[in-house]
Order: structure tokens, then C-alpha cells, then sequence
């Protein structure tokens, strides 16, 4: 855990504390996410940490990327802010958490992925038919196979729309009405 945490954990101790955290779902050419197997369950889930006293969300969700991976973010696209009962955690050790989770896209990035040993004891790129079973409590609804196919989907709508224009012999003018050449 973080400086502030720790500070905060010192004063309320194990009670539940609303938790903000910065993580990022890694992406690389051969279209698998990137899980790490964190230290601490033995679960998997992606990267991602607290963000601490006057950090940027951004910069601690690649400090984060960094920290357990290896891995440098060139450039980070906002996925989404989740919180609510499923993210509810409660850690081996007794800490309760309610995370409100602000998720970032990564696919431009720099780096060779590696185990920092002391968050995550292990990095692997996963295929999204083949994700490990034990996927840590607050990732499960969002690594399901119909989370990972939403999060990856709309690169494929997008590309489907800007073929299916590329190819198609009618077009759009600017006042809306189409027309065929």
C-alpha cells in the first residue's frame, strides 16, 4: 500500500475505507490483455494501484503500469470509472475496501513486461478465451468474457464502420444525404 494509506490505515484501522484506484488494461498486437498475479492472493487481475494525495489519476495509473509491470505507457485512452458492491475487497490481511476504479486502454506502450516481486509475482499477456480461473474478486465482472469482449469491441466496431464506408460504393454528403458514385 501507498504513503497515504498507510497514514490513514494507522488512524481507522481495518474499517472499510473508500479506495481510488488508477488501472489500465494492457493490450498488445496479438490482441491479449496483459494480467498480473499479485502478491499478496495469488490471483490475477490487470495492473493498477491507489492514487495518492494530489496525483494526477493518469500519471498514477502509469506509475502503476510501471511499478508492477515494466512497462512504460506512451499513451492511455479512458475506458471507464467503476465502483459499487462488486468492488467491495477485503485483503488477506483484514483491510476493507470499496474502490472506485478509473480504467484506462493501453496499446502504446514501451518496455519488456516482468514481475516487480513485491505487488505481482507474475505478468503474462492473456488471450481473451484463455484468462487464468483465478481471477482476483474485484476483477471478476470485468474480466468476464462479455466485459473483455465490450472493452475490446469497439476498436473492432470502428474499424467495421470505416471498412464497411471504405468499401461501400455509396457515400455521405455533408448535409447528411447519401449518394452513390
Amino acid at each position: 500500500m501507498k504513503e497515504y494509506i498507510k497514514s490513514l490505515r494507522q488512524i481507522v484501522g481495518t474499517m472499510p475505507i473508500i479506495l481510488t484506484g488508477a488501472s489500465v488494461i494492457v493490450e498488445n498486437r496479438q490482441g491479449e490483455i496483459l494480467l498480473i498475479q499479485r502478491s499478496d492472493t495469488k490471483s490475477w487481475g490487470y495492473p493498477g494501484g491507489s492514487v495518492e494525495i494530489n496525483e494526477v489519476v493518469e500519471e498514477a495509473a502509469k506509475r502503476e503500469l510501471f511499478e508492477e509491470t515494466g512497462l512504460t505507457a506512451n499513451s492511455l485512452e479512458l475506458f471507464g470509472v467503476f465502483s459499487g458492491k462488486e468492488l467491495y475487497f477485503v485483503f488477506p490481511h483484514g483491510d476493507e475496501v470499496s474502490i472506485v476504479d478509473i480504467v484506462y486502454l493501453c496499446n502504446d506502450y514501451t518496455g519488456e513486461a516482468r514481475a516487480d516481486f513485491q505487488e505481482s509475482d507474475k505478468v503474462n499477456f492473456f488471450a481473451l478465451e484463455s484468462l487464468p480461473n483465478n481471477i482476483s474478486p474485484p476483477y471478476l465482472g470485468f474480466l468476464s468474457d462479455s466485459y473483455v469482449m465490450l472493452v475490446f469491441s469497439q476498436y473492432f466496431i470502428i474499424f467495421a464502420i470505416v471498412l464497411t464506408f471504405a468499401l461501400s460504393p455509396t457515400y455521405i454528403r455533408g448535409d447528411g444525404r447519401a449518394f452513390a458514385l
